[in-house]
């Protein structure tokens, strides 16, 4: 008697064991409990009929079994994405964050809806690329924008990107704090200050760890956590009520009441890299159209040159220069 199909779902969930040897991280790149997922390998075993892992409570290892599945397993959910990716809808909306209404993204969106007003993208905003990237992955959204070397290496494995853009980053100040009347604060006048960079907030965690490369050695702390703040509105009124000093990028969102002001930091100059970033195998007709718009918009604006004195984070730059050399 033949073998019922096997649900992809759980050729999947054996291939990130297979390859994070540890059940934990795996159920982090799915973005899946443990438990879930461990029952998903076990079904496996039990439709195959046979042993794909040895597990212990210090390692996981493939049985010959499981060496033996795991690159049908690849071939078959390459094949998969393929197979999805060529007959999704792309009369359907591509839906895409942008994070807030004032940033590089909203630009890109604008000028590709200018461009193709007959293809509908509709906008999202997401906080960060961190939560952004896990509702891509689950299919509840399309297309984002950030810095893609800050995301679990795994996730980003899962992803396409394309540079953008290198954002000149910012401190918004307090108007009567002691740096706000310079026209640029360099960033060793900054030391002593603790200055807010979302930590506490899981969904921007690729912020929260580009200011921590900034800021090491330099005497500068990241503020301490705060629950995760939902929205422009509630991050203005927060902001304004604690007065927190807050590292930003030259494209922000503006204060109201004209209490704050905007500052680009110098010495050196910190960048901030934003990519578009989308599901790998994802094909639809305003993918296209927005990675054409990015394209146009850097090359006419020359936004990914980088200034002399410019600064980038190690994983960064490396992440850079691998792009150029392929």
């Amino acid at each position: 008697m033949p073998r019922p199909s096997v649900d992809p779902r759980l050729l999947r969930a054996f291939l990130a064991v297979a390859e994070e040897l540890h059940f934990t991280r795996a159920a982090a790149r799915l973005y899946v409990a443990q438990q879930a997922l461990s029952r998903d390998v076990r079904r496996l075993e039990w439709e195959l009929g046979t042993e794909l892992l040895l597990r212990s409570t210090r390692r996981v290892e493939l049985t010959a079994d499981g060496e033996r599945l795991l690159p049908y397993a690849r071939r078959v959910l390459a094949a998969h994405d393929e197979l999805s990716a060529a007959f999704a809808a792309s009369d359907r909306p591509l839906l895409v964050d942008i994070g807030t209404p004032v940033s590089t993204a909203h630009r890109v969106l604008t000028a590709a809806r200018e461009e193709t007003p007959g293809i509908e993208m509709t906008a999202r905003f997401h906080s960060g690329l961190t939560g952004a990237a896990a509702d891509i992955l689950a299919g509840r959204l399309d297309v984002s924008f950030g810095r893609v070397a800050g995301l679990d290496p795994a996730v980003l494995a899962a992803l396409e990107h394309r540079p953008v853009r290198y954002e000149r980053m910012a401190v918004l100040l307090p108007a009567d704090h002691r740096l706000a009347g310079l026209a640029a604060v360099p960033l060793d006048a900054l030391a002593g200050e603790a200055l807010y960079a979302a930590a506490g907030n899981p969904a921007t965690a690729e912020w929260t760890d580009l200011a921590e490369r900034l800021f090491a050695g330099r005497g500068i702390e990241v503020a301490d956590p705060f629950p995760e703040i939902d929205g422009p509105d509630e991050f203005i009124r927060l902001v304004t009520k604690h007065r927190w000093p807050v590292l930003a990028s030259t494209e922000f969102i503006e204060l109201p009441d004209g209490g704050f002001v905007l500052r680009p930091l110098t010495d050196p100059v910190p960048l901030s890299p934003v990519s578009i970033v989308w599901r790998r195998g994802l094909r639809h007709d305003g993918l296209t159209a927005l990675r054409r718009a990015a394209a146009r918009l850097s090359a006419a604006r020359d936004w990914l040159t980088r200034p002399a004195d410019a600064w980038l984070p190690e994983p960064d730059a490396r992440l850079t220069a691998a792009l150029s050399s392929g």
